[in-house]
């Protein structure tokens, strides 16, 4: 994530995104930046929507916050309103064209959108001019070129959740180690059948092990 933003490129951060046959896993680094200033060490960029939705910001953080608040809004009113949860892919339709509507004045921010309903597992990726893609998986950020070093290689349709798990982390990982601005520490988050769940650091480090 980035306080100060001086053009297009989101400067910044790592946030990674992937589906397994059985959910999807979130995941980010914690590091804050103004500039080459580090601001925060432990910057929230993995957050829940709903028990079956979450999705991750980076780039501006007044404008991805703004994103994170109207698509929670939002959902909450379709529960409501439905007596269901929102699809996937209607969240993510949302914020696209929250994005697109304002593409002369643009949010500067990259959101992923990943969760479980009725259809499946899904994962979104939407640039700041409301463009939106399904992926397997996806990374965001200045270390997202690491980051699709590591999914790419490793990567394959069908793996079980705790695999997907492990590659994501060695993912975050190793962009971390790479690129200046991201760093300190990670979040990562998995939606499955059974709901919404943050990762404690005894798991993390777990999984850091096994890699």
């Amino acid at each position: 994530m980035h306080i100060l933003n001086d053009g297009m490129a989101l400067k910044g951060t790592t946030t990674v995104g992937a589906i397994s046959t059985d959910g999807v896993v979130l995941a980010s680094d914690t590091r804050v930046t103004a500039g080459s200033l580090v601001v925060h060490k432990r910057g929230k960029k993995v957050y829940k929507i709903d028990n079956h939705l979450a999705m991750t910001i980076s780039g501006l953080v007044a404008d991805a916050q703004r994103t994170v608040e109207v698509l929670k809004a939002n959902a909450i009113m379709y529960r409501l309103q439905r007596k269901s949860p929102i699809p996937v892919g209607a969240a993510a339709r949302l914020v696209a064209n929250m994005f697109f509507s304002n593409r002369l004045s643009p949010f500067l921010a990259q959101i992923i959108i990943g969760g479980v309903d009725r259809s499946g597992s899904h994962l979104f990726m939407i640039d700041p001019f409301g463009s939106i893609t399904e992926e397997k998986y996806v990374a965001t950020g200045s270390g997202s070129p690491v980051a699709y070093g590591v999914l790419e290689e490793r990567f394959r349709e069908g793996l079980p959740l705790k695999e997907i798990l492990e590659i994501v982390v060695k993912s975050i990982n190793s962009a971390m180690k790479r690129d200046v601005a991201s760093g300190d520490s990670f979040d990562v988050s998995i939606i499955d059948a059974n709901g919404y769940r943050e990762l404690s650091d005894e798991e993390k480090r777990m999984i850091l092990k096994q890699n």
